[in-house]
């Protein structure tokens, strides 16, 4: 009896400790080593906010404080290093504030970084939080960084963290020839599993960038694929101003490409950016129930009126359904925008999404190819487009599985 009680013991001592296991970072297992692999060497960092350890304290102000690291110069993605610029607003090349440093702009009308830029530069460190969907611009910063970065002989070095739709959910065809984009860069499908350094190490071994750069991956610890966000333990950092929270990031993939449209609300604007759909037009009573009798996996939709505070909308009451995610692991994200615009057009076929042709290109843009659009307003049914939308999905995540990094 006693040691039947001991190896209980042991067990629950096991499953507590698993429970509250914290997931070390790229930067944090970076940091332990005393940033060995950037002695001697002149360091470049692509980051921003996100860039942070587990104390919260800044990727930024870590290098350069370091004794062994010689912090050069600083790269800014879209929204810039310290977070200071609004989406889709312009990110210039000045100095940081606060460290002098020089920061190069890989956000506007340059966004590969040029010779100049990466000149006195041996080695670049990309630490940033990324949400998983190929719209993002992030990951295509990361993958120009390393197109330059192997055309001028510099090393690149990874700091990696989790995806924050776990490293299962692959959702959404590839990118077609002629569709490629700062929001599609890579042939990846909307949802791609990995995390960025994954990623990163599938962009250099296809050579999707053309050329191999010298690639370093510092890799986390304890995370894995099945995780969500809240269980690695990790303090979230808003990844630009409309993801403050880690439910934002779930939720941009199954609305942010209708938001291309700029025919409806998306919460953008409201307290609840990429969790609902609403317009001034519709019931939101009727719109809700034809959703739920649809029976989605692992949603249910709440009817919802609100006035959007800014960006569309704004100041005018609206009236839709909130998105609820029951059972994570059962949802097609991507999938639940196409049911709703669907679901409108059989409520309202006067209603017409895609009147705009530069909305239209946008939206193209960010599905990588027109002929979801195309496919979808035959008969405004996803029934139309699902083929083409899954197409892709299953080949990608067994090509894509000889890059995991975690199990």
């Amino acid at each position: 009896m006693l040691i039947k009680r001991f190896i209980l013991f042991l067990f629950s001592l096991l499953l507590a400790c698993h429970l509250h296991a914290e997931v070390l970072t790229g930067l944090e297992v970076l940091k332990r080593s005393d940033f060995k692999i950037l002695e001697g060497k002149r360091v470049g960092l692509l980051t921003n906010p996100t860039g942070v350890d587990n104390q919260l304290v800044s990727t930024i102000d870590l290098l350069y404080a370091a004794n062994n690291v010689n912090l050069v110069a600083l790269y800014a993605p879209e929204h810039g290093v310290r977070g200071d610029v609004y989406a889709g607003g312009k990110v210039s090349s000045t100095k940081d504030a606060k460290t002098g440093l020089p920061v190069y702009s890989m956000y506007g009308k340059t966004k590969k970084p040029t010779v100049e830029m990466l000149k006195g530069v041996d080695v670049i460190v990309y630490d940033i939080q990324d949400v998983g969907c190929r719209s993002y611009t992030f990951i295509s910063s990361l993958g120009l960084l390393m197109q330059a970065a192997a055309e001028q002989n510099k090393e690149v070095v990874v700091l990696d963290r989790p995806n924050p739709l776990g490293g299962w959910k692959v959702e959404g065809p590839l990118v077609e020839k002629g569709f490629f984009s700062f929001v599609s860069q890579y042939a990846i499908p909307y949802i791609y599993g990995l995390t960025s350094g994954e990623l990163a190490n599938m962009l250099n071994e296809e050579n999707m960038n053309g050329a191999r750069c010298k690639l370093t991956v510092v890799k986390m610890e304890g995370w894995t694929r099945n995780m969500k966000f809240e269980d690695t333990k990790l303090p979230w950092v808003l990844t630009s101003p409309h993801i403050p929270q880690v439910s934002s990031a779930v939720a941009y993939p199954m609305s942010g490409i209708v938001g291309e449209l700029n025919a409806l609300s998306i919460g953008v604007g409201y307290t609840l950016p990429f969790e609902l759909f609403a317009t001034e037009w519709a019931n939101a009573d009727s719109l809700a129930m034809n959703l739920n009798a649809l029976n989605l996996p692992g949603v249910k939709f709440r009817p919802i009126t609100y006035k959007p505070f800014y960006s569309f909308g704004s100041g005018k009451v609206h009236h839709g359904v909130q998105v609820h995610i029951l059972e994570y692991d059962k949802v097609n994200l991507t999938e639940i925008q196409f049911y709703v615009l669907q679901e409108m057009h059989r409520l309202y076929p006067d209603k017409d999404p895609f009147v705009n042709p530069k909305n239209c290109k946008s939206f193209d843009n960010v599905c990588g190819s027109d002929k979801v659009r195309k496919l979808f307003v035959s008969r405004y049914e996803f029934s139309d487009v699902e083929a083409f939308w899954r197409k892709d999905a299953e080949a990608f995540r067994e090509k894509s599985r000889k890059y995991w990094l975690y199990e």
